[in-house]
């Protein structure tokens, strides 16, 4: 056997070509799906541009309803903080809230107490639970929506009774309220419901409607959806639409406070597991092969150099200094065995192997460390093991 110490070869590092031939597919189907994400979420942003804003044309915005409302003498203001709603809410104005879902429980506590007793009207829209249970005591979210979006009134409700079928079809509610109005029914339980207030002078009232397609621009002109949304919001002279935001922090307390992943649409943690799935997935499909490795004849002939030019590289790519030496070692191993008289099936037994030539070649401690020491720490240690190993197998074979 011989070897020699030779510098590295530029073949055994990939050039920038061929990481790149190697990458490129990679790197293609993480710029597609970085370009689709990025156009799904400008079509998902500009679909939810401006929703039930009143100051919005947009498909989903409710500017029709509030200038149907400004010709019958209704005035529309829009508020987005806590404190700007609780302060508005008076007798002649109506308050609507857009979103109660948004309020923490601490700010929803105080918007309720702002607007008891004030005679007005509040207005819940699709409220959830137990959001619509700290706005609206007395009132339960079915967990289950409606199945249907258009529904008709059916109850005593005269706002309801003249606006006929409405699309009000979304959450459902139960109530506590023997005097409350329990209209547009899905399944007996109640899509709209309208609640007097019990104290004061019993002018005020809540109303909880269980969707918000009777107030989008594209909705109002279907069923009844304008008379219903102008007869529940045009009851008093002001209307106050209420945008609740995630930066007001107005009435917070410590139990409102949320972390990170309470922060986060459920939507992006299913986009999570399914990116892990798929993950995995693909690590079981890349690791198939799982079995041995099946022997097959070559079908031409290889020169040795050339393999034992490839098992190099493949080693040093692997950082495979320990398999690299324990070949080494092995081969020697067996070349030596025969010509000190050792069976091979004793050629890798180190009480066997090395009494047998420690009289003409060295001691046995520096034998036994050459042919079944630790593996080498660094390449040139690889080295230097291969070139003891030659000379050693030269000096045996020697006459």
């Amino acid at each position: 056997m011989t070897t020699e110490a030779t510098p590295p070869s530029t073949a055994a590092s990939p050039s920038a070509r061929q990481v790149w031939t190697r990458t490129r597919g990679i790197a293609l189907a993480f710029v597609v799906l970085l370009a689709a994400a990025v156009a799904i979420a400008t079509i998902r942003s500009d679909a939810r541009h401006g929703t039930l804003d009143p100051r919005s044309a947009d498909r989903q915005g409710s500017r029709a309803v509030a200038e149907l409302l400004a010709d019958r003498g209704v005035d529309t203001s829009v508020v987005t903080t806590l404190d700007e709603a609780r302060a508005a809410a008076d007798a002649d104005t109506t308050l609507l809230v857009a979103a109660p879902d948004l309020l923490t429980p601490g700010q929803q506590r105080a918007l309720r107490t702002a607007t008891t007793g004030t005679a007005g009207r509040t207005v819940l829209v699709a409220p959830g639970s137990p959001s619509v249970e700290r706005l609206a005591p007395g009132v339960t979210a079915d967990p289950a929506n409606s199945l249907d979006s258009t529904l008709s009134p059916d109850c005593a409700l005269p706002a309801a009774r003249r606006a006929g079928t409405a699309e009000t079809g979304g959450m459902r509610y139960t109530t506590t309220h023997l005097d409350a109005d329990e209209c547009y029914p899905s399944d007996r339980l109640a899509t709209l419901l309208r609640i007097p207030e019990t104290g004061g002078d019993g002018t005020g009232d809540t109303v909880v409607i269980g969707a918000p397609d009777i107030l989008f621009n594209d909705r109002l002109d279907e069923q009844g959806n304008a008379s219903l949304a102008l007869q529940l919001l045009g009851s008093r002279p002001h209307l106050v639409w209420y945008l609740p935001t995630l930066s007001d922090t107005a009435a917070a307390d410590e139990d409102d406070q949320r972390g990170f992943f309470d922060l986060l649409p459920s939507g992006w943690l299913w986009g999570t597991l399914q990116l892990f799935i798929a993950a995995v997935v693909a690590a079981l499909w890349r690791a198939r092969r799982l079995g041995p490795l099946v022997p097959e004849n070559l079908p031409v002939a290889i020169r040795a150099s050339e393999t034992v030019e490839g098992r190099a590289r493949l080693y040093r790519k692997a950082n495979a200094r320990d398999r690299a030496a324990t070949a080494l070692r092995s081969t020697t191993r067996i070349r030596l065995a025969p010509l000190v008289g050792v069976p091979l099936t004793q050629a890798h037994t180190p009480e066997a192997l090395l009494p047998a030539h420690l009289h003409r070649h060295g001691d046995g401690q520096t034998l036994h460390t050459l042919l079944f020491g630790p593996p080498p720490g660094d390449d040139a240690a690889l080295v230097s093991l291969a070139d003891q190993l030659d000379a050693l197998e030269r000096e045996v074979r020697r006459p």
